[in-house]
Protein backbone atom coordinates (compact mmCIF):
# COMPACT_ATOMS: atom_id res chain seq x y z
CA UNK A 1 0.00 0.00 0.00
CA UNK A 2 1.39 3.65 -0.50
CA UNK A 3 1.74 6.02 2.00
CA UNK A 4 -1.77 8.12 0.91
CA UNK A 5 -3.45 4.68 1.28
CA UNK A 6 -6.04 4.46 3.99
CA UNK A 7 -5.45 2.33 6.73
CA UNK A 8 -6.50 -1.55 6.17
CA UNK A 9 -7.75 -3.26 8.49
CA UNK A 10 -7.99 -7.43 9.44
CA UNK A 11 -9.77 -8.10 12.54
CA UNK A 12 -9.00 -12.36 13.03
CA UNK A 13 -10.92 -14.82 14.93
CA UNK A 14 -8.96 -17.02 16.94
CA UNK A 15 -10.27 -20.56 17.28
CA UNK A 16 -11.26 -21.99 13.90
CA UNK A 17 -9.91 -19.23 12.26
CA UNK A 18 -6.45 -18.93 13.68
CA UNK A 19 -6.01 -21.94 15.39
CA UNK A 20 -7.51 -25.07 15.66
CA UNK A 21 -8.70 -25.50 19.43
CA UNK A 22 -11.54 -27.42 19.54
CA UNK A 23 -9.34 -30.59 21.12
CA UNK A 24 -8.67 -28.25 24.26
CA UNK A 25 -12.07 -26.89 24.05
CA UNK A 26 -14.32 -29.62 24.45
CA UNK A 27 -11.84 -31.70 26.77
CA UNK A 28 -12.11 -28.40 29.42
CA UNK A 29 -15.73 -28.56 28.32
CA UNK A 30 -16.30 -32.17 29.51
CA UNK A 31 -14.07 -31.39 32.55
CA UNK A 32 -16.55 -28.33 33.59
CA UNK A 33 -19.98 -30.43 33.34
CA UNK A 34 -18.25 -33.36 35.35
CA UNK A 35 -17.61 -31.06 37.94
CA UNK A 36 -20.66 -29.53 38.27
CA UNK A 37 -21.98 -33.15 38.28
CA UNK A 38 -23.62 -32.69 35.13
CA UNK A 39 -23.46 -34.62 31.67
CA UNK A 40 -20.97 -33.36 29.24
CA UNK A 41 -22.57 -31.90 26.03
CA UNK A 42 -22.11 -33.66 22.44
CA UNK A 43 -18.80 -32.40 21.47
CA UNK A 44 -20.70 -31.80 18.65
CA UNK A 45 -23.14 -29.24 20.61
CA UNK A 46 -20.05 -27.86 22.13
CA UNK A 47 -17.98 -27.05 18.70
CA UNK A 48 -21.19 -25.12 17.90
CA UNK A 49 -20.81 -22.62 21.07
CA UNK A 50 -16.96 -21.77 20.15
CA UNK A 51 -16.84 -17.89 19.76
CA UNK A 52 -19.13 -16.98 22.57
CA UNK A 53 -18.32 -15.65 25.82
CA UNK A 54 -18.11 -18.80 28.23
CA UNK A 55 -21.79 -17.66 30.19
CA UNK A 56 -23.31 -17.31 26.33
CA UNK A 57 -21.66 -20.41 25.74
CA UNK A 58 -23.01 -22.31 28.89
CA UNK A 59 -26.25 -20.63 28.56
CA UNK A 60 -27.01 -22.65 25.70
CA UNK A 61 -25.25 -26.05 26.45
CA UNK A 62 -27.03 -25.58 29.65
CA UNK A 63 -30.06 -24.35 28.81
CA UNK A 64 -32.10 -25.80 32.40
CA UNK A 65 -29.80 -24.10 34.42
CA UNK A 66 -30.17 -20.24 35.68
CA UNK A 67 -27.83 -18.08 35.94
CA UNK A 68 -25.41 -18.82 39.06
CA UNK A 69 -25.58 -22.85 37.12
CA UNK A 70 -24.15 -20.95 33.86
CA UNK A 71 -20.98 -19.01 36.32
CA UNK A 72 -20.32 -21.95 38.19
CA UNK A 73 -19.67 -23.72 34.50
CA UNK A 74 -17.74 -20.55 33.40
CA UNK A 75 -15.47 -21.02 36.19
CA UNK A 76 -15.32 -24.66 36.24
CA UNK A 77 -14.36 -24.23 32.67
CA UNK A 78 -11.39 -21.88 33.11
CA UNK A 79 -10.36 -23.79 36.21
CA UNK A 80 -10.03 -26.84 33.59
CA UNK A 81 -8.66 -24.96 30.62
CA UNK A 82 -5.92 -23.25 33.03
CA UNK A 83 -5.23 -26.72 34.64
CA UNK A 84 -4.19 -28.07 31.11
CA UNK A 85 -1.98 -25.31 29.80
CA UNK A 86 -0.30 -25.18 33.19
CA UNK A 87 0.32 -28.96 32.70
CA UNK A 88 1.35 -28.15 29.26
CA UNK A 89 -1.09 -30.16 27.90
CA UNK A 90 -2.78 -27.28 25.17
CA UNK A 91 -1.64 -27.52 21.92
CA UNK A 92 -3.58 -25.26 19.67
CA UNK A 93 -1.80 -25.60 16.58
CA UNK A 94 -2.01 -22.71 14.07
CA UNK A 95 -3.91 -23.71 10.60
CA UNK A 96 -1.38 -24.40 7.58
CA UNK A 97 -0.54 -20.96 6.05
CA UNK A 98 -1.84 -18.81 8.60
CA UNK A 99 1.67 -17.47 9.51
CA UNK A 100 2.74 -16.62 6.71
CA UNK A 101 -0.38 -14.94 5.60
CA UNK A 102 -0.75 -13.23 8.43
CA UNK A 103 3.53 -11.76 8.27
CA UNK A 104 2.37 -11.83 4.25
CA UNK A 105 -0.48 -8.99 5.52
CA UNK A 106 1.75 -7.03 8.35
CA UNK A 107 4.71 -6.40 5.69
CA UNK A 108 2.12 -5.04 3.14
CA UNK A 109 0.99 -2.50 5.88
CA UNK A 110 -2.39 -4.03 6.98
CA UNK A 111 -3.11 -3.37 10.62
CA UNK A 112 -4.05 -6.93 11.59
CA UNK A 113 -6.39 -7.61 14.96
CA UNK A 114 -7.98 -9.88 16.94
CA UNK A 115 -11.83 -10.25 18.04
CA UNK A 116 -12.40 -13.79 20.10
CA UNK A 117 -14.18 -15.17 22.65
CA UNK A 118 -11.21 -16.11 24.61
CA UNK A 119 -9.88 -14.25 27.47
CA UNK A 120 -7.01 -11.95 27.72
CA UNK A 121 -4.81 -14.55 29.14
CA UNK A 122 -6.18 -17.06 27.08
CA UNK A 123 -5.39 -15.58 23.66
CA UNK A 124 -2.04 -13.59 25.01
CA UNK A 125 -0.75 -17.15 25.20
CA UNK A 126 -1.98 -18.36 22.12
CA UNK A 127 -0.04 -15.68 20.07
CA UNK A 128 2.84 -16.12 21.84
CA UNK A 129 3.49 -19.50 22.01
CA UNK A 130 2.73 -19.49 17.85
CA UNK A 131 5.20 -16.25 18.21
CA UNK A 132 2.93 -13.96 16.43
CA UNK A 133 1.72 -11.60 19.41
CA UNK A 134 3.95 -9.04 17.61
CA UNK A 135 1.56 -8.87 14.38
CA UNK A 136 -1.90 -7.62 16.41
CA UNK A 137 -2.18 -4.35 17.05
CA UNK A 138 -5.41 -4.75 18.39
CA UNK A 139 -6.67 -7.62 21.03
CA UNK A 140 -10.23 -7.88 21.97
CA UNK A 141 -11.56 -10.38 24.40
CA UNK A 142 -14.41 -11.68 25.94
CA UNK A 143 -13.33 -10.09 29.39
CA UNK A 144 -14.04 -6.83 28.47
CA UNK A 145 -17.02 -6.97 25.72
CA UNK A 146 -20.54 -8.77 25.17
CA UNK A 147 -20.53 -11.94 23.15
CA UNK A 148 -20.61 -11.75 19.62
CA UNK A 149 -22.67 -10.97 17.92
CA UNK A 150 -22.72 -7.64 19.36
CA UNK A 151 -20.11 -5.63 17.80
CA UNK A 152 -18.59 -4.03 20.54
CA UNK A 153 -15.36 -5.89 19.77
CA UNK A 154 -15.01 -4.58 16.12
CA UNK A 155 -15.73 -1.06 17.62
CA UNK A 156 -13.05 -1.37 19.70
CA UNK A 157 -11.00 -2.73 16.63
CA UNK A 158 -11.94 0.25 14.77
CA UNK A 159 -11.31 2.88 17.99
CA UNK A 160 -8.14 1.65 18.37
CA UNK A 161 -6.65 1.49 15.06
CA UNK A 162 -8.22 5.05 13.38
CA UNK A 163 -9.63 2.69 10.65
CA UNK A 164 -12.58 2.92 9.04
CA UNK A 165 -15.15 0.49 8.71
CA UNK A 166 -15.40 0.87 4.86
CA UNK A 167 -11.69 -0.43 5.15
CA UNK A 168 -12.17 -3.30 7.40
CA UNK A 169 -12.83 -6.75 7.46
CA UNK A 170 -13.44 -9.48 9.80
CA UNK A 171 -12.48 -13.16 8.56
CA UNK A 172 -14.09 -15.81 11.09
CA UNK A 173 -15.35 -19.07 10.95
CA UNK A 174 -18.59 -18.94 12.52
CA UNK A 175 -22.23 -17.03 11.82
CA UNK A 176 -21.67 -15.02 14.93
CA UNK A 177 -18.44 -13.80 13.41
CA UNK A 178 -20.30 -12.91 10.18
CA UNK A 179 -23.08 -11.40 12.15
CA UNK A 180 -20.87 -9.39 14.37
CA UNK A 181 -19.50 -8.16 11.12
CA UNK A 182 -22.63 -7.14 9.51
CA UNK A 183 -24.22 -5.63 13.09
CA UNK A 184 -20.45 -3.28 12.88
CA UNK A 185 -21.16 -2.56 9.29
CA UNK A 186 -17.26 -4.03 8.28
CA UNK A 187 -16.80 -6.45 5.79
CA UNK A 188 -17.41 -10.16 6.79
CA UNK A 189 -15.32 -12.71 4.85
CA UNK A 190 -15.49 -16.37 6.15
CA UNK A 191 -13.22 -19.53 6.46
CA UNK A 192 -14.55 -22.95 5.88
CA UNK A 193 -11.82 -24.92 8.28
CA UNK A 194 -13.32 -24.07 11.65
CA UNK A 195 -16.86 -25.33 13.03
CA UNK A 196 -19.50 -23.76 11.00
CA UNK A 197 -20.76 -25.14 7.74
CA UNK A 198 -20.02 -22.32 4.90
CA UNK A 199 -23.79 -21.98 4.52
CA UNK A 200 -24.55 -21.01 7.74
CA UNK A 201 -21.68 -18.57 7.57
CA UNK A 202 -23.57 -17.08 4.24
CA UNK A 203 -26.76 -17.06 5.86
CA UNK A 204 -25.23 -15.04 8.39
CA UNK A 205 -24.03 -12.24 5.71
CA UNK A 206 -20.89 -13.52 4.73
CA UNK A 207 -19.27 -12.18 1.71
CA UNK A 208 -17.42 -14.61 0.33
CA UNK A 209 -16.33 -17.89 2.37
CA UNK A 210 -12.21 -18.61 1.77
CA UNK A 211 -11.51 -22.97 1.11
CA UNK A 212 -8.09 -22.09 1.22
CA UNK A 213 -4.75 -19.36 2.21
CA UNK A 214 -4.60 -18.37 -1.01
CA UNK A 215 -8.28 -17.44 -1.78
CA UNK A 216 -8.74 -15.65 1.39
CA UNK A 217 -5.69 -13.43 0.94
CA UNK A 218 -7.05 -12.86 -2.71
CA UNK A 219 -10.38 -11.39 -0.90
CA UNK A 220 -8.42 -9.63 0.63
CA UNK A 221 -6.22 -8.03 -1.66
CA UNK A 222 -9.01 -7.19 -3.16
CA UNK A 223 -9.51 -4.43 -0.49
CA UNK A 224 -6.15 -2.50 -1.85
Amino acid sequence: MTSDAPLRLAIFDCDGTLVDSQADICAAMDAAFATAGLTPPDRAATRRIVGLSLHEAMRRLHPEGGDRDHAALAGYYKDAFRARREAGAVAEPLYDGIAALVEELADAGWLLGVATGKSDRGLAHCLATHGLAGHFVTLQTADRHPSKPHPSMVEACLEATGASAAHTAMIGDTAYDMEMARNAGIRAFGVDWGYHDPAELFDAGAEAVATTMVELRALLKGME
